[in-house]
C-alpha cells in the first residue's frame, strides 16, 4: 500500500461547529483541532477545508469575510439561493454557507424549534454538495460528522445510483453520539425531495433519519474511540441500530478523538491563579486552596476535592454520583459542581448542596475559565457516565493532575488505566451503573488518596499520557489512504 500512496489527498469537512469559531459541545473541540492536525502530515499532504454554517455567532465574531461563491440548492418547492464566503483561520480555509433556511438568529440547535433546525441542516448538507461542483479544488475524501452533515453522504449516493451529477469523492461519517440521529430531520429531508431508504437493514422507523441514512452510504464509519466503536454493536448501546450496524461492522474503525495540548496546558493556562508542570506539581496545592477560597469552602488541604464539570444530562449519570456521595458521607471529602442542563438535575445539585451545604458547591452555569481552575485544583473528576463515546474531560483532567473516577464505558475504557496493583494506574473504574458501584469505587480512590506516593504516582502516569492529535490524525490519514485505493 505505501508503493502506492498518493503525493496528496483533498479532504473537505464537514461539522456543524467547529472552534474557535463556534463550539457548544465536544463536536466543536474536534472539529476545530482535527483539520488542522491533518494538515500537519506532509506523507501524503493532506489538504484539509473545512466548512460550516455561517452561524450568527460566527458573523458576530468575524464580520462577513470573502464572499466566494453564489449557489442555489435544489428543493421540489422552487430552488434556494445560497452563498459561501471564504475565511482563513490558522492557515485553515473554511467555506460559511448562507441561506434562509441558517437564520442569524438562531442557536446552533435550536431544540425548542425541532423542524426550523432539521431543515438548517438538510439545507446545509445539501448546499455542501452544490458548493462543490463551484470549487476550483474538488476533495477526494467528504468527512461528515453526526447526523448534522450526514445527509451530504446519503444525498450523493442517491445521485450515484441515478447517475444524475454524483460528485466522484469517497465518503467518511464519523459518530461523535449515535442516540442523536437528527429524527426531528425526518419532515425536513423528505420536503427537500429525498427518499426514504428501502434497504431492508435498516429498521423501518430509521429510514428518514439523517444519521441512519449516512452510516448506510458512506464509504467507512469512524466510531470516536475503540470502546464506543464495539460498544454501538450491542443492544444496550446500538440505539436500535445495532444489528444494521454489524452488517457494516467491517467498514466500522475506532479512532479515539485527541486533545490539543496547547489549549489544556496547566504550564500556561491563563485561567489558572497558580501555573505547574510534571516538575512543580506540588504548585497544585495552591490552586486547590484558591479555589477552596472562591467558591467559600473550608480551607482543608488535606481533604480529596471532588469535581464534577459536566452537561446535567442522564447520559452524563449526574444522579448515580449525587447517590453516591450520600452513601459516602461519613468519609472526608469535598465537591465542587459545575454544568447546566436538566432540570430535575440542576435541582438535585442544589440539594445535595443544601443537604452538605459546610462541602458541596454545585454552580449551575456555563463557566469556561472556572472549569479550568476545577481542572487544576481538583483531586478527582468524577465521571460516572452511562456511556461517554469518548470524553475529553477525562483526558484534560489527566493532564492536569487530576485523577478520574469514572463508569468503565466507551472512550473512557481506552484512556483510564485501573491496576488493582496500582504500579501502572491512572484512575480509578467502576462497571455498574449503580450508585453502589460509583460508591465502592470512590472508597478505593479515597483510601489511595491517603497514601501520598501512591497518588503522586498515580497523578504524574496521568500527565504523562500523550493525548494529542497527532496519533488520531495519523489514523485518520491511514483510512483516508486505505479508501482512496478502494475498497
Amino acid at each position: 500500500m505505501n508503493d502506492h500512496r498518493p503525493e496528496q489527498i483533498n479532504v473537505l469537512f464537514l461539522a456543524a461547529e467547529a472552534a474557535p469559531l463556534i463550539k457548544v459541545g465536544g463536536l466543536g473541540d474536534v472539529a476545530g483541532s482535527l483539520p488542522l492536525a491533518l494538515r500537519q502530515i506532509d506523507k501524503p499532504r493532506l489538504d484539509v477545508r473545512l466548512i460550516l454554517p455561517f452561524h450568527g455567532v460566527i458573523r458576530k465574531n468575524i464580520g462577513t469575510p470573502k464572499l466566494y461563491a453564489d449557489f442555489e440548492v435544489n428543493h421540489p418547492l422552487g430552488n434556494i439561493p445560497a452563498r459561501a464566503y471564504l475565511h482563513q483561520a490558522a492557515g485553515l480555509p473554511i467555506y460559511l454557507i448562507e441561506g434562509a433556511p441558517i437564520p442569524e438568529d438562531a442557536p446552533v440547535y435550536d431544540a425548542a424549534n425541532p423542524y426550523q433546525d432539521g431543515n438548517k441542516y438538510i439545507f446545509f448538507s445539501l448546499a455542501c454538495l452544490a458548493l462543490i461542483k463551484k470549487l476550483e479544488w474538488q476533495p477526494d475524501i467528504l468527512h461528515a460528522n453526526d447526523w448534522h452533515t450526514a445527509t451530504a453522504i446519503y444525498a450523493n449516493s442517491i445521485k450515484k445510483k441515478s447517475k444524475d451529477q454524483s460528485l466522484p469523492f469517497r465518503t467518511i461519517l464519523t459518530v461523535h453520539n449515535l442516540p442523536f440521529m437528527g429524527k426531528d430531520a425526518e419532515s425536513a429531508l423528505l420536503d427537500f425531495g429525498l427518499p426514504r431508504s428501502k434497504d431492508p437493514r435498516l429498521p423501518h422507523w430509521s429510514t428518514a433519519f439523517p444519521l441512519p441514512l449516512g452510516l448506510l452510504t458512506a464509504n467507512h464509519i469512524v466510531a470516536v474511540s475503540p470502546g464506543y466503536a464495539n460498544e454501538i454493536l450491542t443492544s444496550e448501546f446500538g440505539c436500535g441500530l445495532q444489528d444494521f450496524l454489524l452488517s457494516r461492522k467491517t467498514h466500522i474503525s475506532g479512532i479515539l478523538n485527541g486533545l490539543d495540548r496547547n489549549l489544556w496546558n496547566p504550564s500556561i493556562d491563563p485561567a489558572l491563579p497558580f501555573h505547574f508542570d510534571l516538575s512543580t506539581i506540588s504548585m497544585r496545592s495552591k490552586n486547590k486552596r484558591a479555589l477552596q477560597a472562591e467558591v467559600k469552602l473550608p480551607m482543608k488541604p488535606d481533604t480529596p476535592l471532588l469535581i464534577i464539570i459536566s452537561r446535567m444530562d442522564q447520559q452524563k449519570g449526574i444522579d448515580i454520583a449525587i447517590k453516591g456521595l450520600r452513601q459516602c458521607a461519613s468519609l472526608d471529602w469535598q465537591a465542587v459542581i459545575l454544568g447546566t442542563g436538566d432540570p430535575l438535575l440542576e435541582t438535585a445539585c442544589r440539594s445535595l448542596e443544601a443537604e452538605f451545604n459546610d462541602r458541596v458547591r454545585a454552580l449551575i452555569c456555563y463557566d469556561t475559565d472556572l472549569s479550568r481552575r476545577m481542572y487544576a485544583a481538583g483531586d478527582m473528576i468524577l465521571m460516572p457516565s452511562r456511556y461517554e463515546p469518548c470524553g475529553l474531560a477525562q483526558m484534560i483532567a489527566m493532564n492536569y493532575g487530576c485523577v478520574p473516577l469514572a463508569r468503565a464505558t466507551g472512550g473512557l475504557i481506552d484512556t483510564i488505566v485501573d491496576d488493582p496493583t496500582l504500579k501502572s494506574s491512572t484512575g480509578f473504574l467502576f462497571e455498574d451503573t449503580s450508585a453502589q458501584a460509583f460508591s465502592e469505587a470512590l472508597q478505593r480512590a479515597l483510601f489511595t488518596y491517603h497514601q501520598p506516593e501512591s497518588w503522586l504516582q498515580i497523578q504524574k502516569r496521568g500527565m504523562l499520557m500523550d493525548f494529542g492529535w497527532e496519533k488520531p490524525a495519523a489514523e485518520y490519514a491511514n483510512l483516508y489512504i486505505k479508501l482512496m485505493g478502494g475498497e
